[in-house]
């Protein structure tokens, strides 16, 4: 008897639904996975169940593993942790990440999989995916020693982005947010915090990822004379506000993108989507990332928990799902 599986899917623009689905047979270079977790972000999974995913990116916007298409229905997340079951040898056993949706199990590439370091518990690895495009994004942003860095956006990227300038010697880093709740999320990650209007000024390097034409607009305001503005806000299909005038050209501001579907020019040479996976899985195993799981719910809540999501009724950074007869994470 084919075996078979349970997945959230998108039936149509806020309606989801559980679907029993097909598993098929796992090939030689294949893994079977029983889901442990997965997470959910109120960004780019929010958006796609609002059905605000415009017609030219829908291509740019496909997950590694999804299923339908754009606006419905279709199957669509990537933040997995999972046991392998059946594999390779070195595999079976092993707490493994991957880019795959909602599902209690799962029959993917072996290559598709990264195992999780010693030290990293499942239950924190589904901020990987995230924590990898703050990767990207300071890779990009190249900060120096001694920077002035505000981070406007206290979602989930910039808060990993916060979390990692932390780190770096002599930076003084502010997470800036309209919510005051997010003094402690920053205050857990190492960061500092302010509200827009009492955000430090005189800044080399402010990263955006607000996804507000207000944010963007503070962030050029932050920014000392020949300063940078990194975008990470993912808009969809609105349009944005950006303020031009004034003083920015004698300023001499610098505004640029960042998106996690390539490599940053500054690495690509030399680092892999693999490495950069594994690098934003190393920095995972310091537990002052657990700040930004903010919630927890079985899989099976998923369709009445999505519309709260989508629409800021349940406030959130990360939502963990954990699932049915899987080990505690």
């Amino acid at each position: 008897m084919r075996r078979t599986a349970r997945a959230f899917w998108l039936r149509s623009p806020g309606r989801g639904e559980i679907r029993t689905v097909g598993l098929p047979l796992p090939g030689p270079d294949d893994v079977l996975i029983r889901t442990l977790a997965s997470g959910v972000s109120r960004g780019t999974e929010t958006l796609v169940f609002r059905g605000e995913v415009p017609e030219s990116q829908r291509t740019a916007m496909r997950a590694p593993f999804q299923e339908g298409e754009f606006p419905g229905p279709v199957k669509y997340g990537y933040l997995n942790v999972g046991r392998v079951e059946e594999g390779p040898d070195s595999l079976v056993g092993r707490a493994v990440f991957s880019l795959a949706p909602h599902q209690t199990r799962l029959v993917l590439p072996a290559a598709a999989v990264t195992p999780l370091p010693e030290g990293l518990p499942p239950a924190r690895a589904v901020l990987a995916g995230t924590v990898e495009t703050a990767v990207n994004a300071l890779w990009d942003a190249a900060p120096l020693i001694g920077d002035r860095i505000a981070v406007i956006g206290g979602g989930m990227v910039g808060c990993s982005v916060a979390a990692l300038l932390a780190r770096f010697p002599g930076v003084r880093v502010q997470l800036v947010d309209t919510d005051p709740a997010r003094a402690a999320t920053a205050a857990a990650l190492g960061a500092g915090f302010a509200s827009p209007e009492d955000a430090a000024d005189g800044c080399d390097l402010v990263v955006h990822a607000s996804a507000t034409s207000a944010g963007l607009a503070r962030g050029l305001e932050l920014l000392a004379p020949e300063g940078t503005l990194l975008e990470l806000s993912w808009y969809g299909d609105r349009q944005v506000t950006l303020p031009l005038g004034e003083q920015f050209h004698s300023r001499r501001l610098t505004v640029r993108s960042s998106q996690v579907g390539a490599v940053s020019p500054a690495r690509r040479d030399r680092r892999t989507f693999a490495d950069r996976l594994a690098l934003a899985l190393d920095l995972l195993t310091d537990p002052a990332f657990d700040a930004l799981i903010t919630g927890e719910s079985p899989f099976d809540d998923l369709p009445q928990l999505m519309p709260r999501l989508a629409d800021g009724t349940l406030p959130a950074l990360c939502h963990r799902l954990v699932y049915p007869d899987a080990d505690p994470v």
